[in-house]
């Protein structure tokens, strides 16, 4: 390459990907596409330059690469991209897009994620996935016995054993017999779900225990294996966030602002972020709440004040929150959790 380029922006495709490149003052020098797999060799004949992506799948398989030539990889969410595309939208604004947003200081950055935090993280996705499968399965019996006027109690507890006496009382009234053979197959799909899912989960506790920043994790109230390994994959050492807030925020376990004149409007939370991992944490506060508000620490008695003024629910989240930020101390600091010091969740 003749000209030197300071930044490479590249819009990742299926197939073919389009690059600009940007000089030291911010024009255009370089318009082209390339197949995927010559951007191997595109990255060895560059100069060390910053390489601009968003963060979607590959992202982070080419950062690696790139990385390995010299190249400092910068990774964007695509919303942050989105409002530095000019005029009409194709592959070549978006990656001049991606190349002028890479440049703003005040631009948030994808951490780089290594092979192992993607492998974690492709094994939380495909368990999640069976979680919604036998979630849909178990949905599905439910309406097959409530349309034959079978009602059965809240859980999966109670439904698993009235499917047992279902299929040993060949008399039961209202279930024929081709139903009754349906829901044995429903039983075995359950039960064969049920051992993929521990599979996983046997997976993520032998991780916890082996990898250390996991078990510092894990002496967090309501943090087990699960959110230990998500949190992980998702963020690392969390060198990418400033302050515990900003973790929190990232998780959407802050506030949706609407403020405008200087009038301050907070809305329910923003939802933003990793949702995967902000209902793990949701459901890891509402299992610590009761635990932790009956204890005399400070966590206890900042949450034991807390229901008393709120409704449960948002004391569940408000303590997820906080269980975000204590995860942040944690990670940036090397330390265990202490109970008794709140403080590590500043």
């Amino acid at each position: 390459m003749k000209t030197k380029i300071s930044v490479l922006g590249i819009d990742i495709g299926k197939n073919l990907c389009s690059l600009v490149g940007l000089d030291t003052s911010g024009a255009v020098v370089l318009r082209r596409r390339a197949k995927r797999e010559t951007l191997v060799g595109l990255a060895a004949q560059l100069s060390p330059c910053v390489v601009a992506m968003e963060a979607c799948c590959g992202a982070h398989h080419l950062g690696r690469l790139f990385a390995t030539h010299g190249h400092e990889v910068r990774l964007m969410s695509p919303e942050y991209v989105r409002p530095y595309v000019k005029a009409q939208k194709n592959d070549d604004r978006d990656a001049e897009a991606i190349a002028e947003a890479a440049t703003r200081p005040t631009m948030r950055f994808v951490e780089l994620k290594t092979q192992d935090q993607l492998d974690i993280q492709t094994l939380h996705r495909s368990r999640d996935r069976l979680i919604g499968e036998r979630t849909a399965l178990i949905n599905q019996a439910r309406a097959i016995l409530l349309e034959r006027g079978i009602v059965v109690p809240k859980g999966k507890r109670h439904l698993e054993e009235r499917l047992g006496v279902l299929l040993d009382e060949p008399d039961e009234r209202g279930l024929s017999g081709r139903m009754r053979r349906l829901i044995a197959d429903v039983r075995v799909q359950w039960r064969e779900l049920d051992k993929r899912i521990a599979v996983f989960d046997a997976e993520f506790a032998a991780f916890a225990k082996e990898n250390e920043d996991a078990r510092r994790l894990a002496t967090i109230p309501g943090v087990g294996a699960l959110i230990a390994s998500a949190l992980l994959a998702a963020i690392g050492k969390a060198e990418t966030f400033k302050h515990g807030r900003d973790l929190a925020a990232w998780l959407g376990l802050v506030p949706r602002q609407a403020t405008t004149g200087g009038k301050p409007k907070l809305l329910g939370i923003s939802k933003r972020g990793n949702a995967y991992l902000r209902k793990q944490l949701i459901h890891g506060a509402r299992a610590a709440l009761p635990h932790v508000a009956e204890r005399d620490t400070r966590l206890g008695r900042w949450l034991k004040g807390l229901i008393a003024r709120v409704h449960h629910n948002v004391a569940v989240v408000a303590l997820a929150n906080k269980l975000a930020r204590i995860a942040w101390a944690v990670l940036r600091r090397g330390e265990k959790f202490a109970a008794g010091n709140l403080s590590a969740a500043a």
